[in-house]
């Protein structure tokens, strides 16, 4: 069984790469076109536009994250061996939360009550075994409600309600939705909205989606956009900090773990030990070619780079080579300007200890690098990549010298500050 509908996160215009809508970024028409060769590769994290997600879900209207059929109908097969039905088509109204109670049922097993002493949650699914079995058996379930990023709907004894409110636009107003009324029994692809005919109906209706709603903890209610919901916090393992430290030949830190760089000023610090000219590779990694940043030495010069959103690389290099000698600390320093709808701009500084050797204006994005989360690295970036600029070959692993630790501060303090106790810290060992 599919998850939804086809998606309409490719906007109208589709999209070279959907972690622009995870970050409140249109996608530029002129840069698709550029890269339609590229669609399908490992160089595009593509994404049809929302015309073609409609499309493909003929004969239902809209698509994921709508409570029309487009965004919530789904085909699902049944196949085991013995079973009866086989190659039939069932009509009957079915919903995902119905499966578990439909697999324990054929196989004879009772759900316990509690399991190591916790009482378990009631399934609000049913069994659809007799559906299974026999094209003509009654549809199991009477009524279905819905809520989703800000669009509603219910479905009852063949009816459904449902309303047009505009998901993720951060709209509220959830009182002056309008609900259209379909007799899905007749009209699945909910092409007669017969709202005006039987307002009663309608009442009925939306009366029910409030008491399903109630009684299944969907208030409050939340049409916000991609953006804010991606960036609101979540319990996390470890409190935040001001201050993160990082050792090489660890496992990546997961983008949920790792510290939050983005909408603020930060700091990139490595203590290294340089013997002699020719050391290079990655000292700090983050993210991939869709998004990303990273500090790394090449070509004896220490660089910083800002992928923003697979768009444009935004590179800061040091105009000096980087010295030799032991516990140097080599750094980025990014200091806010101002916040954009869509970035964080500001003046990204490199350093020699406290020697600024390059200086540039740059954008950070204000959401994740990843969907699913980029790992942070220290001292090697693997995976995707995030740009052709590191040397040597994956996972360019910083050589030539030792990288002791990497610290990230988002405090908000002057540089001098931190580099002024990393020396303490460093005397203390």
């Amino acid at each position: 069984m599919s998850d939804n509908g086809a998606s309409g996160e490719g906007g109208p215009t589709g999209s070279v790469n959907e972690m622009k809508f995870a970050n409140g970024v249109l996608d530029d028409l002129k840069e698709n076109l550029e890269k339609i060769d590229d669609l399908g590769s490992e160089k595009t994290y593509n994404h049809y536009p929302n015309g073609w997600a409609m499309a493909f879900n003929t004969p239902f209207k809209m698509w994921k994250r709508y409570e029309f059929n487009g965004g919530t109908s789904d085909p699902f097969i049944v196949a085991w061996p013995g079973a009866r039905g086989a190659g039939e088509l069932r009509e009957q109204y079915c919903h995902a939360i119905d499966i578990v109670p439909t697999i324990l049922d054929l196989l004879g097993v009772e759900a316990p009550a509690t399991i190591k002493g916790h009482t378990q949650s009631s399934f609000d699914g049913v069994s659809i075994r007799a559906t299974i079995n026999a094209a003509t058996a009654p549809s199991p379930r009477a009524t279905q409600f819905y809520s989703m990023l800000g669009s509603r709907s219910i479905f009852h004894e063949g009816w459904k309600a449902v309303t047009n409110h505009p998901t993720i636009s951060g709209w509220g107003h959830y009182d002056e939705d309008e609900w259209e009324l379909y007799h899905t029994d007749v009209d699945r692809s909910e092409v007669h909205d017969l709202a005006a005919e039987k307002p009663d109906k309608v009442r009925e209706l939306v009366n029910l989606w409030y008491a399903e709603a109630g009684a299944n903890g969907a208030f409050p209610l939340d049409d916000r956009s991609a953006l804010e919901i991606l960036n609101t916090e979540r319990p996390q393992l470890a409190a935040p900090r001001k201050r993160y430290v990082y050792f090489p030949a660890t496992a990546p830190v997961p983008e949920s773990q790792a510290v939050v760089t983005r909408g603020r000023s930060f700091l990139i610090g490595a203590v290294v030990d340089i013997p002699e000219p020719g050391a290079e590779g990655v000292l700090f990694a983050q993210g991939t070619r869709f998004g990303g940043h990273a500090l790394y030495v090449r070509e004896n010069r220490l660089h910083y780079l800002n992928n923003f959103l697979g768009s444009v690389e935004q590179k800061v290099v040091a105009t000096v080579d980087v010295p030799t000698g032991e516990k140097l600390i080599l750094s980025a320093s990014f200091e806010k300007a101002s916040q954009e709808p869509d970035s964080t701009a500001g003046t990204l500084s490199l350093y020699h200890g406290d020697e600024k050797v390059g200086e540039g204006e740059i954008k950070t994005q204000l959401g994740p690098f990843s969907i699913a989360g980029s790992g942070l690295y220290v001292g090697r970036h693997e995976g995707e990549p995030l740009t052709g600029d590191f040397p040597g070959s994956a996972p360019h692993r910083f050589s030539g010298g030792t990288l002791h630790r990497l610290a990230v501060d988002v405090s908000g303090e002057a540089y001098l500050d931190l580099e002024r106790e990393a020396e303490l810290m460093l005397m203390r060992e």
